[in-house]
């Protein structure tokens, strides 16, 4: 399967998403840095490049993401998988606390956090910065 993502396809992806990230939820417009198209399930383990693979998001989030798609949370015998935009509401997995930290409401949620450090401290400032001024959806 081709890594190879088509414009429209792009396009696509980042209109479904309100041009969101669809993990940390910060906006592309807020950004310094371009957004990308992240494979939910990547190439690595048999994800193909269709609009439902595919996820808009933020340079942090798909680094941070990598290839991964599960990671061990308490019981080290048994994966968690991550947050699927596809698959999953955002709203269903996470909260955001006046703080700007975002919390786990399961264990979808809490795995995703954690390989994401979506509580990182200068994501934390940043969301409750956007919060305040209503921006945070």
């Amino acid at each position: 399967m081709s890594r190879y993502i088509p414009n429209t396809l792009r396009k696509m992806v980042a209109e479904r998403a309100n041009h969101c990230c669809e993990y940390c939820r910060a906006q592309a417009t807020d950004s310094l840095f371009p957004f990308h198209i992240d494979h939910i399930v990547s190439i690595r383990h048999g994800g193909k490049t269709v609009v439902e693979n595919l996820a808009y998001a933020c340079q942090i989030c798909n680094s941070n993401k990598g290839a991964d798609i599960a990671t061990y949370l308490d019981d080290l015998t048994i994966p968690v998988r991550f947050f699927n935009p596809r698959l999953d509401a955002w709203r269903d997995h996470f909260e955001a606390d006046d703080s700007g930290e975002l919390l786990s409401k399961t264990s979808i949620g809490a795995a995703t956090i954690k390989i994401l450090d979506l509580n990182h401290p200068e994501s934390i400032i940043e969301r409750r910065e956007l919060i305040r001024f209503g921006l945070f959806s």
